[in-house]
C-alpha cells in the first residue's frame, strides 16, 4: 500500500515536469536570430556580428541568419566575422539579396546559403582605394581563402577562386579574363546556394521554422562608440591626447591629470583597435616599448641619442600597426601614415602654444626662454669696444684658450683665436664682440719690426 501510494505523487511530478520543460524547449527552439549585414564592411562590424551569434547561442536559438546586402569592404573585417561563423556553436545560414567582394566571403563561410530572386554572389578581387586591383600576393592569398571556404563546404573550389581571380577558367561556368559572380539560378546549379525564397517568411516555411519568433541583432552603444573612435578623423586627435597628456606629466610631481588624460587618449585609441580585431599584444608591447625608451632617453639619459630615436620609432610603428589589419592594402597603409603624421603636427602645435606659456621644471625648462631680457627691463648687452681692436699688450695669464691680458693700463678679459698661449707673450686684439675679446699671438719678427 505504501508504495502504491507513492506512485502517483511521482508520476504528476513527471508529468508537471514535462508540461514545464516542454513548451521551454519548444520556444527556444521555434526562435531565429536574424544578423543584418548592410552596406559597406567597415572595422566595426566584426565585434557586432560576434556578438549577436553568441547572443544567439546564449538564447538556444534554432539558428542564426545572416541577412547580407553588401558590396564588400574591408577584408579583414570581414574575416573576423567569418572567425565567428566558424567559431559558432549553432548553425550560421546566409540569406543574400547582394553579397559582392567581402561579402561573398561571409557567405561562403556560413553553413548553408539562400538567396532572392535577382540576388549576386562573388566578384570578389581585392582592389585598392583607388579601385586598381591589389598586388597578385594579396589576389593569391584572397584566392587561397576562398578556396579553403568552398572545400570546407565540400563545392568545387574553382568557382571560389574564379570569384577572386579572372584568370581562372571553369569550363560551362566562366571564360578566363572574366570575373565570376554568380546569380541565384547559377548558385543553385552549382550547389553554392541551397534554395531561392522570394521573403523571409518563405525562407523560414522552406526551413520548416514557419512561425518562429524572430530577433534582429541591432547595433549596440558600445559598437557605435568603437566604430566612431575608429574612425581616421577621431584617431589622430586620440592619439594627440595621449601624447601630450604624458608630455604635461612630466612637469607634474607625482601622477596627475596630464597622465591620467594621457592614458585615456592612448587607452581609447589602441582599445578600440583592438577590439575590432587590428591591434594585438605585439603593438601593444611597441607602443608601450617606445613610452619607456622617450623617457629613459628624457629623465635619465643626457642630450637625445639612440633610446630617444628607438622609442619614436617603436611609438610609430605600434600606432600604424595598430591600424592595419590581416590584409592591408596600400589605401590602409596610407591612412595608417595619415593618422600618425597628424597626431605629430597637431601635438607639436599644441606643446608649442601650451609651453610657450607655462612654468616648466628642470627637465623641460630649456626648451623656450621663460623670462624676458629685453631692453626695457634693464638688460643690455655688451657694447662692441671697436676702440680694442688693433691694439697689442701682453697676456699676463695663460690663455687656454680664455685668460687675462694688459694693454695699456687697461686689463682686459680676452680669449685666443687659435692656439694656447703663454703668459707674458705679446698679443693684439683683432676682434671685439661684446663682452667677447679674441686676441692673436705676435709673431716674433713683428715684434722684432715694432
Amino acid at each position: 500500500m505504501k508504495a502504491q501510494r507513492l506512485v502517483l505523487p511521482r508520476a504528476l511530478g513527471i508529468l508537471t515536469l514535462t508540461l514545464i520543460v516542454t513548451p521551454l524547449s519548444a520556444s527556444a527552439q521555434s526562435r531565429v536570430h536574424r544578423i543584418p549585414i548592410e552596406g559597406t564592411i567597415d572595422r566595426g562590424l566584426g565585434p557586432y556580428v560576434e556578438r549577436a551569434i553568441e547572443e544567439a547561442q546564449e538564447a538556444g536559438a534554432r539558428f542564426a541568419l545572416l541577412d547580407i546586402n553588401t558590396p564588400g569592404g574591408r577584408v579583414d573585417a570581414a574575416w573576423q566575422i567569418v572567425d565567428a561563423i566558424q567559431g559558432a556553436q549553432l548553425p550560421v545560414y546566409a540569406y543574400i539579396d547582394r553579397a559582392l567582394s567581402a561579402g561573398a566571403m561571409i557567405a561562403l563561410a556560413t553553413d548553408a546559403i539562400y538567396m532572392r530572386p535577382g540576388a549576386s554572389l562573388g566578384a570578389a578581387t581585392p582592389v585598392l582605394g583607388s579601385g586598381e586591383k591589389a598586388s597578385e600576393k594579396m589576389v593569391s592569398a584572397m584566392r587561397s581563402e576562398f578556396r579553403a571556404l568552398a572545400e570546407a563546404r565540400g563545392l568545387d573550389p574553382r568557382v571560389a577562386e574564379a570569384m577572386v581571380d579572372e584568370t581562372i577558367e571553369v569550363p560551362g561556368v566562366v571564360e578566363a579574363g572574366q570575373l565570376l559572380t554568380l546569380t541565384a539560378s547559377e548558385a543553385v546549379s552549382l550547389g553554392y546556394a541551397s534554395g531561392v525564397y522570394a521573403e523571409l517568411d518563405d525562407l523560414f516555411a522552406g526551413l520548416d521554422v514557419e512561425g518562429a519568433s524572430v530577433v534582429t541583432a541591432q547595433v549596440n552603444w558600445a559598437e557605435s562608440i568603437v566604430r566612431f573612435l575608429t574612425n581616421p578623423v577621431v584617431a589622430p586627435l586620440l592619439l594627440t591626447l595621449g601624447f601630450l597628456g604624458l608630455l604635461f606629466e612630466v612637469k607634474t610631481p607625482g601622477f596627475g591629470f596630464g597622465g591620467l588624460a594621457g592614458l585615456v587618449g592612448l587607452g581609447l585609441f589602441f582599445g578600440a583597435h583592438l577590439i575590432v580585431g587590428l591591434a594585438g599584444l605585439e603593438e601593444l608591447m611597441l607602443i608601450l616599448g617606445g613610452i619607456v625608451l622617450v623617457g629613459l632617453e628624457v629623465f635619465v639619459i643626457p642630450g637625445f641619442g639612440v633610446a630617444g630615436a628607438l622609442g619614436i620609432l617603436a611609438l610609430g610603428a605600434g600606432v600604424v600597426l595598430s591600424m592595419l589589419g590581416r590584409f592591408p592594402t596600400m589605401m590602409d597603409m596610407g591612412i595608417a601614415a595619415m593618422v600618425v603624421v597628424a597626431a605629430m603636427l597637431f601635438t607639436g602645435v599644441s606643446a608649442y602654444a601650451f609651453l610657450r606659456h607655462l612654468r616648466w621644471g628642470r627637465k623641460l625648462g630649456g626648451i623656450f626662454l621663460r623670462e624676458s631680457t629685453s631692453r626695457e627691463l634693464g638688460y643690455i648687452s655688451g657694447d662692441v669696444r671697436s676702440d680694442l681692436i688693433g691694439r697689442r699688450g701682453r697676456a699676463v695669464t695663460s690663455l687656454r684658450p680664455t685668460g687675462v691680458g694688459v694693454f695699456g693700463d687697461e686689463r682686459v678679459d680676452i680669449v685666443s683665436e687659435g692656439p694656447w698661449i703663454e703668459v707674458g707673450s705679446e698679443i693684439e686684439i683683432v676682434k671685439s664682440e661684446g663682452y667677447r675679446h679674441v686676441v692673436r699671438l705676435v709673431p716674433a719678427e713683428e715684434e722684432a719690426g715694432a
